[in-house]
């Protein structure tokens, strides 16, 4: 990828990031390099992975000269795909798309392969031919459900009544996450779900559910499984009100990994937390670059996460890089 001279800062989340093109000295007769120019539609900011998720991006184009237009979809599909259209018409070089939920994506995704702009999926699959996008990076959720179950079997004998908080209704993680946790307690007799609610990956959802789950199924419950960290606090906050002790007399498992994660932990309210790990910028755009210079790339590109319980939090805290 050509460098630039100049490059202009970030102005926001909300905005596109415009630069200057390289020009050539003066009087000389050479041409300015053309800019690299990438497309980022991006979910929405529901929760602060996302937020790091988009800062590492924004960050890694600023870093490598590329012009970066950037489109909030503030959580709506249709919003996603109008940002798709008009990157293909503004002719931009590739597409970082982070997908809402897993299906509707063949026609915006079918236009951007007749334009000749490789898309590059990130944290979620989506249900189209494999041929309308260049690569998908993200975390094996199915494996972090799977995770988080053999830990709960392993920290209960084998004896649970479990809520589980799920997340966005029809996108990728959350079907993958819930898909491993079950196969994986089916496996143990004495582990059941009690209630399953989507808590739509944020906070205040999370602790709403929570809240209403408390009341039809107070002391019900021994554990709570969230598919992400905001759900998971905003539980922690709704069994704190509620007096159920939240780290003790319920245990609570979620999955990210973020700092908040491991202070609850420190705290005593988590009990632990399988990493997914937001900081995606130099992989979507290390693809970008082997795309652009012809060279294969994976289909698919999966990241090593680790499972953290609460023995591990204070040590690891400091470290924690979102």
């Amino acid at each position: 990828m050509r460098r630039l001279m100049r490059l202009a800062a970030i102005v926001g989340l909300g905005s596109a990031i415009f630069a200057c093109e390289k020009s050539a000295p003066v009087g000389s007769t050479t041409l300015p390099t053309k800019q690299v120019v990438v497309g980022f539609s991006q979910i929405g900011a529901e929760s602060g992975w996302r937020a790091a998720e988009t800062g590492s991006v924004l960050a890694e184009a600023k870093k490598r000269g590329v012009q970066l237009k950037f489109a909030d979809g503030q959580g709506k599909q249709a919003n996603q795909v109008q940002a798709i259209e008009q990157f293909v018409a503004q002719n931009v070089d590739a597409i970082i798309l982070a997908p809402v939920v897993g299906t509707g994506w063949d026609a915006p995704l079918a236009k951007a392969k007749r334009a000749g702009i490789p898309v590059v999926l990130i944290d979620r699959a989506v249900e189209t031919d494999p041929a309308n996008y260049a690569t998908l990076i993200q975390s094996d959720h199915v494996e972090a459900g799977r995770a988080v179950a053999r830990w709960l079997i392993e920290k209960t004998g084998g004896k649970a009544v479990v809520v589980q908080l799920e997340g966005t209704v029809g996108s990728g993680p959350a079907i993958d996450r819930k898909k491993g946790f079950e196969e994986v307690i089916a496996t143990a007799p004495g582990v059941t779900i009690l209630r399953s609610q989507s808590g739509d990956f944020k906070k205040v959802t999370g602790k709403q559910v929570m809240e209403g789950i408390i009341r039809a199924e107070k002391g019900a419950f021994t554990a709570v499984y969230a598919h992400n960290d905001d759900m998971a606090l905003g539980a922690i906050q709704a069994l704190q009100e509620a007096g159920l002790s939240p780290g003790e007399k319920v245990l609570v498992m979620s999955i990210d990994g973020g700092r908040e994660a491991f202070e609850a932990m420190v705290a005593g309210t988590l009990n632990c937390v399988m990493e997914c790990n937001p900081l995606l910028g130099p992989a979507a755009f290390d693809a970008i670059e082997a795309i652009r210079a012809g060279a294969p790339v994976p289909k698919s590109i999966s990241q090593t996460d680790r499972l953290f319980d609460r023995s591990q939090a204070a040590a690891e805290l400091p470290g924690r890089a979102y």
